[in-house]
């Protein structure tokens, strides 16, 4: 899938975000499917019987509390997403949430889960999470 951004935006916005990190933050929130199997999975390893191969590590020390620790950085990094999403627009949170986390368009939104706004007013807030985001992981 390739990355669509929009026009980079000029200096003088107030969401501006420089392109390379609005390509890395948009790559950033693309991982949280990713994120929300391996937590699955991380959930996973107290149960006997699954095959659990994809995460096992030769580290020395304490399994468990590497499990503990890799699962809390990614609900961190999932709840950060979810937040920032919701403190962009609360009223449109749900649909930037999917927007940035699926790399779906408005027209998608707008066809499939009729978004109840315009295209203008559903990137300015797409751009205002990006810039909200950029300052979170500052």
């Amino acid at each position: 899938m390739a990355t669509a951004l929009r026009a980079e935006l000029s200096e003088k916005s107030r969401y501006y975000v420089e392109k390379h990190r609005m390509y890395e933050l948009k790559h950033f929130c693309l991982q949280y499917p990713s994120w929300k199997r391996t937590c699955i999975e991380l959930d996973g390893m107290n149960r006997p019987g699954e095959d659990l191969s994809g995460v096992r590590t030769n580290t020395p020390g304490d399994p468990t509390g590497l499990c503990v620790e890799l699962r809390t950085a990614y609900l961190n990094r999932m709840d950060l997403v979810r937040r920032t999403a919701y403190e962009a627009d609360p009223d449109l949170a749900s649909y930037i949430f999917i927007g940035v986390t699926e790399g779906v368009s408005y027209n998608y939104l707008k066809t499939k889960l009729d978004i109840p706004c315009g295209k203008d007013m559903y990137y300015d807030r797409y751009r205002r999470f990006f810039w909200l985001l950029d300052n979170a992981r500052n």
